[in-house]
């Protein structure tokens, strides 16, 4: 018995051990609960340091978090969750037409929202003029508006949305079905509007009789513009024409021959900087009233069989700030050395180079490397011309080469042994599908280069259509918007994950990724 009352008394020193930490785990750690007034309480002992911080710290603190933190960080008490909610200046809602009734709660929680995106799956029924308009009613301070498949507005909800939320910015809409009216009245509302990105809108009628859109009271402020997919985007004319500070134009896959309006563009908006030109009919007639725009930094001719070395050779002429030119020639052979010799020769800026389904000779690149001094980025895809010859030629003389992409091209191990001795400043280079180039002969490229990163994939080749990668990278899109606690996200389309699944976009992949990165830091200043 004197044995069992010792051992009671004195513990064995694992129970001393575990009991020490959990002392110590309790009185170090802080643990808020919620009460029934809703106030924080401690544990006996703890420190509530976090509760002597002012609200902007915890804000700030909320906004350098992921969606799923801070929708943690909001259960942990009432004042976190309103502070969350205060801070909260981005949302993305499901924008189903059950949404309507959960408006007015969802944004007395988030009421400094000014940044939003509604978007409704395709097979589901959208939100309609009620509830844009009650959104607008409560998000007065709306500067950005994303609409994806909001198919049930219509021009008389688009025109109470511009009416209450004068002051935004940007607009993006895709796959709805208001038309002109409701743009125009966006257009008239909205004078601050900057940038207008316009994709697949079906309720602008079809044809002669289509209304025309803008100019508006955001012609003066308008510095992008961006249509996609439109079988009438032309009626857009009078909005782009009297834009006169426009900065950034992108024309994709919208039908009708641009020639026309784009000499009556370039005559009366002469400070664009940027223009993307992706399937649309347009000739050298077209490039010819491009060169009327003599600050041109970034061109982008994707899929543009009409034009040619001539059309090329008069815009490169008068646009010799060009900083960045994208071709993809979709094998059509009608952009080759001429028009390439013409760029070398005026455009001594150029950084980067991207040439796709283009044949370009050692004649060319030699002129082009040597007079483009700055020439940072260069990609070369489908060319059947680009062999170790030239691959040694650019080694030779490129010297502030910093990143190369070679897809589908006639180049083996010697072209790699020729850029192990040249290009000082290289950093990357990525090659695909030459099946000239082998395993041994990028591992003898990264032993003599040590600091260059090679990637290999000696893959078979594909139809070039790396450019829908590249373009899709420069679209005007708004950058992520966090998804509200509360209401999930718009689920992505059937269509999009089969695509991603049976990896039918793997062509675009390489050229896609590599400019994203290269072009990052440039796009948005000049280099000049």
């Amino acid at each position: 018995m004197g044995q069992s009352a010792s051992v009671a008394a004195i513990p064995s020193r694992r129970e001393s051990n575990h009991s020490h930490r959990y002392k110590s785990k309790s009185t170090a750690v802080i643990s808020p609960m919620i009460s029934d007034e809703g106030d924080v309480q401690l544990l006996e002992g703890a420190n509530d340091y976090i509760s002597n911080l002012p609200d902007e710290c915890l804000a700030c603190i909320f906004q350098s978090l992921s969606t799923a933190d801070r929708k943690k960080c909001s259960l942990v008490c009432r004042r976190w969750l309103r502070i969350e909610g205060q801070s909260r200046h981005r949302l993305s809602l499901n924008a189903q037409t059950d949404l309507l009734a959960l408006i007015p709660s969802i944004f007395s929680r988030f009421d400094v929202v000014t940044k939003l995106a509604l978007k409704c799956d395709r097979r589901s029924v959208s939100i309609g003029d009620d509830a844009l308009i009650s959104i607008s009613l409560r998000c007065r301070n709306l500067t950005r508006l994303k609409l994806r498949a909001c198919r049930e507005l219509t021009d008389a909800g688009m025109s109470a949305f511009a009416k209450n939320c004068k002051g935004l910015k940007k607009l993006s809409c895709g796959s709805c079905m208001f038309g002109a009216k409701g743009m125009n009245a966006v257009l008239d509302n909205c004078s601050n509007l900057e940038e207008l990105s316009v994709k697949r809108l079906r309720g602008i009628t079809d044809g002669a009789t289509a209304e025309p859109i803008g100019p508006g009271q955001a012609s003066s402020s308008l510095k992008t513009i961006c249509l996609k997919e439109l079988y009438n985007g032309q009626c857009f004319g009078p909005l782009i024409i009297g834009a006169k500070n426009l900065r950034t134009l992108k024309l994709f896959r919208c039908s009708g021959n641009w020639d026309k309006l784009l000499q009556l563009v370039t005559d009366q908006v002469t400070s664009l900087v940027e223009i993307h030109l992706e399937r649309i009919q347009v000739t050298d007639v077209g490039l010819a009233a491009i060169s009327n725009c003599s600050d041109l930094e970034i061109l982008h001719l994707v899929k543009t069989p009409d034009c040619t070395n001539l059309g090329l050779a008069a815009l490169a002429e008068r646009c010799r700030l060009l900083r960045k030119l994208h071709i993809d020639g979709w094998k059509a052979n009608r952009i080759g050395d001429e028009g390439l010799i013409s760029v070398a020769k005026c455009c001594p800026n150029l950084q980067e180079l991207v040439l796709i389904g283009v044949n370009p000779t050692k004649l060319s690149l030699e002129i082009l490397v040597s007079n483009c001094q700055n020439l940072e980025r260069l990609a070369l895809c489908g060319s059947d011309t680009v062999g170790d010859v030239e691959i040694s030629c650019i080694a030779a003389k490129c010297t502030a080469l910093k990143k190369l992409c070679i897809k589908s091209c006639p180049v083996t191990d010697h072209g790699m042994e020729a850029l192990a001795s040249g290009c000082p400043n290289l950093i990357k280079v990525k090659v695909k599908k030459c099946r000239g180039v082998t395993t041994d002969g990028a591992d003898r490229l990264r032993a003599r280069r040590e600091l260059v990163v090679v990637n290999l994939d000696s893959g078979e080749p594909e139809q070039q259509d790396a450019s829908d990668g590249v373009l899709q990278d420069n679209g005007i899109e708004f950058p992520p918007l966090i998804a509200a606690p509360s209401i999930p996200s718009a689920s992505t389309s059937r269509s999009t994950s089969f695509k991603a699944r049976f990896g039918l976009l793997s062509g675009r992949n390489l050229v896609a990724c590599t400019l994203r990165r290269w072009s990052g830091g440039n796009s948005s200043s000049r280099n000049i």
